[in-house]
């Protein structure tokens, strides 16, 4: 079986209906089935990525020898799946409450992963273009992040650029396969 590798990037709001989330499901299916997708790298700052890991996540019980990589920013953390439900435990006795953590098979350990600063996310997501066959966008060329101040005591903001629009421009510049969700589910 040939092992195709599919990154995930998208913006950090996304909501989709229940009817998108099934066309997004058959979607991700058709990859594992035609495409003979076998591993899904996911960063973890969006809800893109969230809503794609629960789905490919899901799929895994249809398609067990699928494989979930994250790529960790190196203020963010994933689980292996063979530590989920120790930790899962720990946490939900921690906050008295029901936690479900995010797993996946392997934390993939990028070049810059201890040496990028502020803008690592966009790191990341190059790292993982660069390890993919196939990029799985939710990319909206109108979407603008919100405004930042430019430090903690200065009243003045500038416009941030979409860490997912850098990722996408760099994706077609190295002449990657792209598919655009938004387009795909109607979104636009």
């Amino acid at each position: 079986m040939t092992n195709k590798t599919i990154c995930v990037v998208g913006h950090r709001n996304v909501e989709l209906t229940y009817e998108n989330l099934n066309k997004l499901k058959e979607f991700f299916e058709i990859l594992i089935v035609k495409e003979e997708a076998k591993t899904f790298l996911f960063g973890s700052k969006s809800n893109f990525d969230s809503i794609c890991h629960n789905v490919i996540t899901e799929l895994k019980l249809k398609y067990p020898y699928i494989r979930r990589k994250c790529y960790c920013c190196r203020s963010e953390s994933c689980v292996l799946e063979s530590e989920k439900q120790y930790w899962e435990k720990v946490y939900s006795n921690l906050y008295h409450k029901n936690i479900n953590l995010y797993s996946v098979e392997e934390e993939v350990e990028y070049k810059n992963k201890w040496t990028s600063n502020k803008a690592s996310y966009i790191e990341r997501n190059f790292a993982m273009i660069d390890a993919s066959d196939i990029c799985v966008f939710y990319y909206d060329e109108n979407y603008k992040p919100p405004l930042r101040k430019y430090s903690k005591k200065c009243i003045g903001y500038y416009q941030p650029k979409s860490g997912t629009a850098l990722a996408y421009k760099y994706a077609k510049q190295i002449n990657k396969i792209i598919y655009n969700v938004l387009n795909f589910l109607n979104l636009s």
